[in-house]
């Protein structure tokens, strides 16, 4: 579910790319140079460029969040915990200073010996 969230992000990211690209400059801001000529750019594509420009906009932060929220809740992933939390469960306990393990010097208690030390 999330690879395809991603997928689908990706595309919609790719579409945004190329209808801006694909806009003409309205000559707003520091490029009018103070000319009144051409004010409101083009007309009818512009509007379409735009009105597609901000769907698809709203589509990759619906999308992001989906995506966000289903990460959260971990019901993208297959197990329970990540490989990450499985190695830090697994990591060895550090021996003491010197190297002795005093757990593996101390004899075992015979079978039948029930005094307690």
């Amino acid at each position: 579910m999330v690879t395809s969230l991603i997928i689908l992000l990706i595309i919609l990211c790719i579409a945004l790319g190329l209808f801006v690209l694909v806009q003409n400059p309205k000559g707003g801001g520091l490029a009018t140079g103070g000319s009144g000529s051409n004010m409101f750019g083009v007309q009818r594509t512009g509007d379409v460029l735009e009105k597609g420009t901000w769907v698809l906009l709203t589509l990759i932060v619906v999308v992001s969040l989906a995506i966000t929220t289903i990460g959260k809740s971990g019901s993208g992933s297959s197990s329970t915990g990540s490989k990450i939390d499985d190695q830090i469960n697994k990591a060895a306990v550090p021996s003491v200073i010197g190297g002795n393990n005093p757990a593996a010097t101390t004899p075992a208690p015979k079978a039948g010996d029930t005094t307690k030390k």
